[in-house]
């Protein structure tokens, strides 16, 4: 099977890949990818000379280059995605151009060359936030209700999605996820900009509404999920993928602390973010009823893995942090 996926440089795309080679290494995959800030070469390293792999450094947005990307393709994933909810109150536009154009461009050519699969990679976000106290979880059903740039971006993203499924019979499958975690995460994102702020002697900068909770997975938990959806996933369904492992922003900072061994006074606390979402937890109950998925790696196991990663790898991170920090100021 030969596969393109899209935003193969980037944290999770880039997983995805080594994960595939380890289960399917008989299979090609074309990795397309715009090399911005957060897709870097480095994080391909571990696969770039599979003799089944290439990569084409491109804009999903361009019908040009993804025309050429799609030959002989049976199978599209597409991660390709700006994702960072700060950036996106600072700059929306780009949220627009990629996540939704971007996605219309690629889905359009790939009806054209009539693949098997077209897999697009949502967020929980889409569906808006829960309160803290609520005894309910967000189901595939439900309606979307995005309160930020990006979580807008990819609602209006799985719209498109299902449209090509419903107006012409692509055969598309969306998946929602839950945070992820796990080695090349750019130090942007939560875990990484606290375990490389404590390895570099700086404080860990918590929002207000520290008790604000998300849902974690590790990143090879959801690459299962998504090759199984693939696989036998029905066609015009959304599956959710979740661990149903809640920690507040707070939580995860303790254990990073814990993990490093580092004292509770570098706790700070900041404004909150405009639009910051209260709790995001995903019912997992279709994926594991229809494909038997279920996740197999322990939280607490995995976070001290990816700690220990981060440690071992400061020459990958270490130029990255100026630039991730840059939005802040």
């Amino acid at each position: 099977m030969k596969l393109l996926v899209t935003g193969g440089a980037g944290f999770i795309g880039c997983n995805f890949i080594r994960y595939w080679f380890k289960r399917y290494p008989g299979d090609q995959i074309v990795n397309l990818d715009k090399l911005t800030y957060a897709g870097r070469l480095e994080n391909t390293a571990g696969f770039s000379k599979h003799p089944g792999y290439s990569f084409m450094r491109g804009d999903i947005g361009d019908p040009v280059t993804v025309k050429k990307a799609l030959r002989g393709v049976d199978v599209v994933v597409n991660f390709a995605a700006e994702s960072h909810n700060d950036r996106g109150i600072l700059d929306p536009g780009i949220f627009f151009r990629t996540n939704v154009l971007g996605t219309q461009i690629l889905i359009d050519a790939a009806r054209h060359a009539k693949v098997a699969r077209f897999h697009h990679i949502s967020t929980c976000e889409v569906f808006g936030d829960l309160g803290l106290d609520e005894r309910r979880s967000f189901a595939e059903s439900d309606p979307f209700c995005p309160r930020t740039p990006y979580n807008a971006s990819k609602a209006a993203s799985d719209h498109l999605v299902m449209a090509y499924y419903h107006s012409f019979g692509l055969p598309v499958t969306i998946s929602h996820c839950a945070n992820n975690f796990g080695p090349n995460q750019f130090p942007e994102k939560l875990i990484p900009r606290f375990v490389t702020n404590l390895l570099a002697g700086k404080p860990i900068p918590l929002f207000k509404s520290s008790q604000n909770r998300r849902e974690w997975i590790y990143v090879d938990d959801h690459n299962s999920a998504v090759d199984l959806i693939i696989r036998k996933g029905r066609p015009g369904e959304s599956y959710n993928i979740g661990s149903g492992v809640e920690k507040s922003i707070e939580e995860i900072a303790d254990s990073l602390l814990a993990i490093l061994q580092k004292p509770l006074s570098l706790k700070t606390y900041v404004p909150d973010r405009q639009g910051h979402d209260r709790r995001y937890l995903l019912n997992t109950e279709k994926i594991r009823r229809e494909l038997g998925w279920q996740p197999a790696h322990n939280f607490d196991t995995w976070l001290k893995k990816t700690v220990d990663w981060y440690v071992k790898n400061r020459d990958w991170w270490q130029p990255l942090k100026t630039q991730s920090e840059s939005i802040y100021r």
